[in-house]
Formats: structure tokens, C-alpha cells, sequence
């Protein structure tokens, strides 16, 4: 192998590093929405030069996890109720559509095992652990989506639960009558899969599970 192909490579590398990093931060609310990422401070913080770092920012940019905002510069970004709103319709599309075209390759072992996450949400219901609580929530539906044929949808739906994630912790701590209604809704999703509905009832039942959360946080912001 040529020293310049190993440099590429030892660049590669090093930026994948920082990006892992500086995402993994970020998502776990080390660096808060505001947070500003000086290039110079991460080169110290990380021991890597600036060139990777400014790599992994561009990545996290197009990500939606951090923004460039002038006189500022580079910084975590900042989302209010609006965008999270906007973020759940987009999502009640996608996943009504990955729900409907994921079902017919779900055999009985995977419905119950989707059913099994969901009884766990309903015992989480006594102790009620908003984040713990979505943390399950997000293992449902992917325990649905990791059956979609399509594997750029699955890769969107990823990419658009990690943003809601970021802008909020947990969105059952801001509405946390939509928890119980939530199982119920998914038991109605699973039932519809396993009697083997027409796509076209599964798909509408699914995204307006998802718009109903949607709904719920623009009445709790009007209040």
C-alpha cells in the first residue's frame, strides 16, 4: 500500500473517530443544544488536529445535530416545539409507510417479540421513567422497521428519530397521558399485522399514531 493511500486512510479514520465522538456527546446531552464547538478546544480536548474535526462538524451539520450560526460559529443546535412538531409529522409518513411494507415479512416470532417490548412499556406505566420509557418506545418500532425491505427508508427513519432524540430527551416527559394511549395504539399496530390487514389501514393506523403525539405536544404547548 502507498504512504499516501495509508494517509488517506489515517485521515478517514481520524474523522470517523471525532465524529463518533463528538455525536455520542452530543446525543447524550454532554454538549447541550447552545453548546458551542470551537475547533481549537476540540483539537485540544481530543488530541486530534483540526482537519478531522472540521470533517466530523460538516457530517454532524448535515445531520441536523449541529448548526453555523454567523458571528457565532459552529454550535449544537437549538430546536424549539415547533420543529419537533414539524419532526413528528414527517416521521408519522415515513413510518405509516415502513410499517405497511415492513408487515408482510413479519412472521409470528416477530410479532410476539414486538408484543413483548410492548408489555414492558405497559409494566414501565407504574414507575413512570419518561426517558427509560422512550427508550422502549424507540425498541418497538424498530423492532418493526428492522423488517422493511427498503433500505434507505430504514436509514431516513434512523436519521429522523436520532434528531427527535436531540431536541428532546424524552418527548413522554412533556405529555405523559400520550404513554398509556401509546401502548394501547401499538397493540392496535401489532393486532392489524398479525391478521394480516390491508396495508393501506395499517399504514393510516400507523402514522396516526404517530401525528396523535404530535397533536398532544402542540396542545400542551397552547396551555
Amino acid at each position: 500500500m502507498s504512504s499516501a493511500r495509508k494517509q488517506d486512510q489515517g485521515k478517514e479514520s481520524k474523522a470517523e473517530f471525532c465524529y463518533e465522538l463528538l455525536r455520542s456527546r452530543i446525543l447524550e446531552g454532554t454538549y447541550v443544544p447552545g453548546y458551542r464547538l470551537v475547533i481549537n478546544q476540540l483539537a485540544q480536548e481530543t488530541g486530534v488536529s483540526t482537519i478531522p474535526l472540521r470533517e466530523a462538524l460538516r457530517r454532524l451539520q448535515s445531520d441536523g445535530l449541529v448548526e453555523v450560526v454567523r458571528n457565532v460559529g459552529a454550535r449544537v443546535a437549538v430546536f424549539d416545539a415547533e420543529q419537533v412538531e414539524h419532526t413528528l409529522q414527517i416521521l408519522a409518513r415515513l413510518e405509516g409507510y415502513a410499517t405497511a411494507i415492513s408487515a408482510p415479512f413479519m412472521k409470528a416470532a416477530h410479532i410476539d417479540a414486538s408484543r413483548k417490548i410492548n408489555d414492558r412499556m405497559v409494566e414501565a406505566l407504574e414507575e413512570f421513567d419518561p426517558t427509560a420509557f422512550t427508550a422502549l418506545n424507540r425498541e418497538f418500532h424498530f423492532s418493526i422497521y428492522e423488517h422493511c425491505p427498503d433500505g434507505h427508508l430504514r436509514s431516513l427513519l434512523e436519521a429522523e428519530w436520532t434528531r427527535l432524540d436531540h431536541m428532546r430527551r424524552s418527548t413522554f416527559s412533556y405529555v405523559p397521558g400520550r404513554a398509556r394511549r401509546s401502548v394501547e395504539e401499538h397493540e392496535r399496530i401489532l393486532a392489524l399485522i398479525s391478521g394480516g390487514a390491508d396495508p393501506a389501514e395499517i399504514e393510516r393506523v400507523a402514522c396516526a399514531h404517530k401525528n396523535a403525539t404530535a397533536d398532544a405536544l402542540h396542545s400542551a404547548k397552547q396551555r
